[in-house]
């Protein structure tokens, strides 16, 4: 199976050494998405508004989604990481907005710290149809 790194300008750039997603064969790997600026690579916490974080935080995992022709309806899988479990309706229903009838799988868990000390953060897993 052959691996491929993918980068788009359309999302942050990567703070580490790692890919902003990696397919291996039809699965595209999509690391966890913060609400940095895509233009800027700026943190935008939106004086600590988390439906606000979510947002950005979603438009960038769309970037990378689409960097491979893909959509919200090609994830299998998500795990959205909370700096605190209190933000989980908020977070929720911002998440909620971007699937349709379509529900992925999802895990939700409140972490300690998150990079940048964010509210939000959120990877996924989709599939190349």
């Amino acid at each position: 199976m052959s691996l491929k790194m993918i980068q788009t300008d359309n999302a942050p750039a990567a703070v580490g050494p790692y890919s902003q997603a990696v397919r291996a064969g039809n699965l595209l790997f999509c690391s966890g998405q913060i609400p940095l600026d895509p233009a800027t690579g700026e943190l935008k916490l939106f004086d600590g508004n988390v439906a606000e974080q979510t947002k950005l935080v979603m438009s960038n995992l769309e970037a990378v989604l689409k960097s491979e022709e893909l959509t919200f309806d090609n994830v299998i899988k998500t795990t959205i990481f909370l700096s605190d479990m209190s933000n989980f309706g908020n977070v929720n229903e911002v998440y909620a907005s971007y699937f349709g009838e379509y529900k992925p799988a999802r895990a939700c868990v409140a972490v300690k710290t998150l990079p940048k000390n964010v509210d939000v953060e959120i990877e996924a897993i989709a599939m190349v149809k």
